[in-house]
């Protein structure tokens, strides 16, 4: 355009005006929108993250199940750090592991067996009659049991 006439100017600088407030305005709509977004695709990727772990089998599971299929039982402690150390060696397969609570103020306490059974200390095997006492391997306990470590 050659020379534009004062009108032409004034649209042309009302249009660029326009443009400038219509450009802010899409700016904050787009923060808006990502204020609201992002958190809800953190939550969700936290909530998927901990749905799928949870529902994966523990690495030990098949061996856990071993012992208790083999009647082999974990004598222990709720209070017992070293039952604590074995427990975590198992991770989430410790489920599946025969375990005795012997102390009476503990959950599904069962005093009179652990009595029974002679257990002076925590946390104690018992496999095919043999007392082990203390915190056992992992390798160890496939090896007294006769249970495969690897599924």
């Amino acid at each position: 355009m050659e020379n534009p006439t004062k009108e032409e100017r004034e649209k042309l600088r009302e249009q660029e005006f326009q443009d400038k407030i219509n450009k802010e305005k899409s700016k904050k709509l787009m923060r808006k929108i990502l204020y609201i977004v992002i958190p809800i695709l953190i939550v969700g990727g936290l909530v998927y993250a901990g749905i799928s772990s949870s529902s994966k089998p523990g690495e030990y599971d098949d061996f856990a199940k071993c012992l208790t299929e083999n009647n082999i039982k974990e004598y222990g402690a709720f209070w017992c750090s070293n039952c604590a150390e074995q427990k975590k060696m198992f991770g989430k397969s410790f489920e599946f592991v025969n375990y005795i609570e012997c102390d009476a103020r503990g959950n599904n306490a069962q005093p009179e067996l652990c009595q029974q059974n002679g257990i002076r200390g925590y946390p104690t095997w018992i496999i095919d009659g043999e007392k082990y006492e203390g915190v056992q391997s992992l390798e160890n306990l496939a090896q007294y049991s006769g249970c495969s470590l690897n599924s």
